[in-house]
């Protein structure tokens, strides 16, 4: 008489106290006869699957697998119905995975699934895990599920993963890899999936370009992190942190990836590491079968991402230059993908984890205020073909200048020094009086020139009328940097997001 059990993942998830989304049973006992004579649908290819009549959830055969050749097919597969639970449980990748219940809600669990759930330890069923390469990526997937958990993976297990990147690795499909992939991409903390395939080698044979980034240096000044794939592993992070959206995540997993063509004697500036990245992903994207929507947004972030950046030093044509490039007008939601992508660059760097990126809402703006142009009312004025396109470009610049124009400059100021006063202040504080500020923060080495030189522009600013809020702060014992950041730190915990820096 045939038992059925409910296995793997789902009993895993119910003792997680996780949302189960899919039920996989086992059936013991059966054969393919037996389970097509009670109205099920046969879909398996490499071994027997059923299809419930009514639910339409998955039943298969209880087998065991005997390994026969290379890669995660080379198996020979018994489904006999003399197999036990225990041998079908056997075959499984971790004893997390290696779990079933019966109709009494009896857990079997003859590898101590429970015991390491309740240790949040992944480790392999048995010897048997070096058999099949792909457990590899399996087992860095659920690594990167269940890390907001405190799951880590056992020592032995990375040992067994080790072995299988230097043997078999290679043999996986490239269909397989990217599925993999993709469902890693999907979960809370997907740049550990990237971290365990590193740790055990697999990395460096499946995506090169991206594993070849740990070890290229950074300006300090731009990247305290320094390391190119630390600093990618952040950017992961924060995209993972402002969207669920695997597109997303795999562009600023990709973002850098220029920085692997750079000469080690350029080191550590990166000149043109946005167009170097641009042939270096579509070779990766065509490796790994990545879908188009992945690989286009990955190109365009490698290709704009320093733009974006330096969005307030752009002219408004090569702003609008960028957004064509986006094809932003014609696909608003791309932009916006973009920015967020951008904005986890930012955010990925140390001491970076928490500021504002105004950078990515003034693209979006100078977007938004020239995205309705009245086509048909060009048209009614004669212009057609070649000449629209160019009327109407002219027509977008001239509301991104206007928007520019009442934006680009911030009416609050940071001036950073580690330097005494000197005549040069002088001529920045006159630029800034013409300028009408309304708040400037001075932070810098105290001196008596300097503070004479602070209130004689609070006096002039008082006797005009005009409203004012002026800071001057001393820092005697901190390099430019650190001084830079406590001055941005400041105003941001004042709430003053938009802000200029003028670095003397």
């Amino acid at each position: 008489m045939s038992q059925i059990f409910l296995v793997g993942g789902a009993v895993r998830d119910q003792l997680l106290d996780i949302p189960v989304k899919d039920k996989d049973f086992l059936v013991v006992g059966s054969t393919p006869q037996e389970m097509l004579s009670k109205g099920f649908k046969e879909v398996g290819k490499d071994f027997p699957v059923f299809l419930h009549p009514k639910t339409g959830e998955e039943y298969a055969l209880a087998r065991t697998e005997r390994k026969s050749g290379k890669g995660y097919k080379g198996f020979s597969v018994d489904f006999s119905p003399e197999i036990t639970i225990e041998q079908d449980l056997i075959r499984r990748d971790l004893t997390i995975n290696a779990m079933a219940k019966n109709n009494d809600d009896e857990i079997i669990d003859p590898f101590n699934g429970q015991q390491d759930i309740e240790n949040k330890v992944l480790r392999h069923v048995s010897p048997a895990f070096a058999e099949d390469p792909l457990r590899v990526l399996r087992v860095a997937r659920f690594a990167a599920r269940f890390h907001h958990l405190g799951f880590t993976i056992a020592n032995e297990t990375m040992q067994l993963m080790t072995e299988l990147a230097k043997s078999e690795i290679n043999e996986l499909t490239a269909e397989r890899v990217w599925q993999e992939t993709q469902r890693s991409l999907e979960t809370q903390s997907p740049w550990i999936y990237f971290e365990v395939l590193r740790e055990c080698g697999a990395l460096k044979i499946l995506i090169p370009e991206l594993d070849k980034l740990w070890g290229i240096p950074n300006p300090e000044k731009w990247h305290p992190e320094i390391d190119t794939g630390v600093h990618t592993m952040m950017v992961l992070e924060q995209a993972a942190k402002k969207t669920p959206n695997p597109v997303v995540r795999f562009a600023a997993l990709f973002h850098d990836l220029g920085k692997g063509e750079t000469p080690s004697e350029e080191w550590p500036h990166h000149k043109g590491h946005e167009g170097a990245g641009v042939p270096v992903i579509q070779k990766a994207c065509r490796r790994l079968r990545a879908p188009r929507d992945y690989q286009e947004l990955a190109v365009q972030v490698s290709r704009y991402h320093l733009h974006c950046h330096k969005m307030f030093e752009l002219r408004p044509n090569t702003i609008l230059k960028v957004l064509k490039g986006l094809k932003a007008y014609r696909n608003p939601e791309f932009l916006e993908q973009f920015i967020t992508t951008c904005e986890s660059d930012f955010n990925g760097r140390l001491y970076n984890e928490d500021k504002p990126y105004p950078q990515g809402e003034f693209l979006w703006q100078c977007y938004d205020v020239s995205k309705d142009i009245d086509t048909q009312a060009l048209i009614k004025k004669g212009f057609e073909g070649k000449k629209l396109g160019e009327k109407i470009d002219k027509e977008k610049l001239r509301l991104i200048k206007a928007f520019t124009k009442n934006n680009s400059k911030a009416n609050k100021i940071i001036i950073v020094t580690d330097k005494k006063y000197s005549e040069k202040y002088e001529s920045i504080l006159r630029q800034l009086y013409l300028r009408k500020i309304e708040l400037l923060c001075a932070w810098g080495r105290y001196s008596e020139q300097w503070e004479l030189a602070m209130d004689l522009y609070i006096t002039d600013r008082a006797l005009e009328g005009t409203e004012h809020n002026i800071v001057t702060t001393s820092h005697h014992d901190e390099s430019f940097d650190e001084v830079l950041n406590m001055a941005q730190l400041w105003f941001c915990e004042a709430g003053n997001n938009e802000v200029e820096v003028i670095r003397v």
